[in-house]
């Protein structure tokens, strides 16, 4: 067999699943040979041999944990970029798993090409983790997951996917989209956040959702990366080319980083654009002025994800777990306005 049939182990030692891709079984088929389980067809256990031999396969002790033990590990599928809510989720999580006797292993995605998602979750799983949480990934996780069919319980974060659904971001852009309109404005932007996250995109579903509801033209929405410094450029741009008098940022960093663009141009937030912005991060109430934005409840969504993963395992998340974060809600501070004309 030529290195060519299995690709994905180019550049790294062989994984349990290049073992089980090659001898055509399942992941937990490979975990039984290692640990010399009986309930195998001769045959069956011979391919699986032969496909580790092949390809010089070194089973290490959390692959033989997989039948014999429980590892009390739970794996987090975490994206590279930094954000506020990604690692209050995180704290959450690892705060909620220790309390119930598990421990955390934490791996961040480099990209979202499929090959390095696909690599990331092979790390996780030879480690024995007992279940998987993947906190608001980008929207090739989910279908990555779903076509694993991985041996362990998966909960995903995000505002859809084919395991839990947390927070309606739809529904939280449409809420801050219409509370804009209610003061009158009719020129509303959209500063989204990156394409491949679905968080980024059902924020953007809300905005052009609630724009149509109300019989407006929306504009096209800008495509940004979450960050202030992204905000910041955006805004000197579309604040030179565009007539608008109000602004959705689709989180709270980026919509910093647009209203300070505002008074770098020498303009004022509220009284010549308004600005909402999206998380309520915990420095929101702080700017100047303070900003408007839709709050979510981050460490109630990692704190629910591990118990529905424990739920999965057939055990209790203990005395004072909550069974649902709060609602999004939108708060109202002093960064939004009528329109002055």
């Amino acid at each position: 067999m030529s290195d060519t049939d299995i690709p994905e182990a180019a550049g790294r030692a062989p994984s349990i699943r290049d073992v089980a891709r090659l001898a055509g079984v399942s992941y937990q088929t490979v975990s039984r040979v290692i640990n010399n389980s009986p309930a195998l067809r001769p045959e069956t256990a011979a391919k699986v041999r032969s496909a580790i031999a092949e390809l010089k396969f070194v089973p290490n002790q959390a692959a033989r944990a997989l039948a014999t033990s429980r590892s009390k590990l739970i794996g987090v599928l975490g994206p590279r970029t930094p954000t506020h809510g990604v690692a209050s989720m995180v704290q959450a999580i690892e705060s909620a798993a220790r309390a119930a006797g598990y421990r955390l292993t934490v791996t961040n995605l480099a990209t979202s090409a499929a090959d390095d998602v696909r690599s990331s979750i092979d790390h996780l799983m030879q480690q024995s983790i007992e279940g998987l949480i993947a906190v608001a990934p980008q929207t090739r996780v989910v279908p990555i997951l779903d076509e694993l069919k991985l041996p362990v319980p998966v909960q995903i974060i995000a505002s859809s996917g084919t395991s839990s659904s947390y927070n309606d971001q739809t529904a939280g852009a449409r809420a801050a989209v219409r509370h804009l309109i209610e003061l009158g404005h009719t020129r509303i932007l959209h500063i989204a956040g990156p394409r491949d996250w679905v968080e980024a995109d059902h924020r953007m579903r809300g905005y052009l959702a609630e724009m149509d509801a109300n019989d407006l033209s929306p504009r096209p929405p800008v495509l940004g990366d979450w960050s202030a410094q992204f905000g910041f450029e955006a805004g000197l741009e579309l604040l030179r080319t565009e007539d608008a008098t109000a602004v959705f940022a689709g989180n709270d960093h980026m919509a910093l980083g647009f209203m300070h663009a505002v008074r770098a141009i020498g303009r004022s937030v509220p009284e010549d654009i308004s600005v909402v912005g999206f998380d309520d991060v915990p420095e929101s109430a702080h700017l100047w002025p303070p900003l408007t934005t839709v709050r979510q409840d981050f460490s109630g969504i990692g704190t629910r994800a591990v118990t529905d993963l424990l739920a999965a395992l057939g055990e209790s998340p203990g005395e004072g777990a909550p069974s649902e974060p709060d609602h999004l809600r939108l708060i109202v501070r002093s960064s939004t306005a009528p329109p002055s004309r």
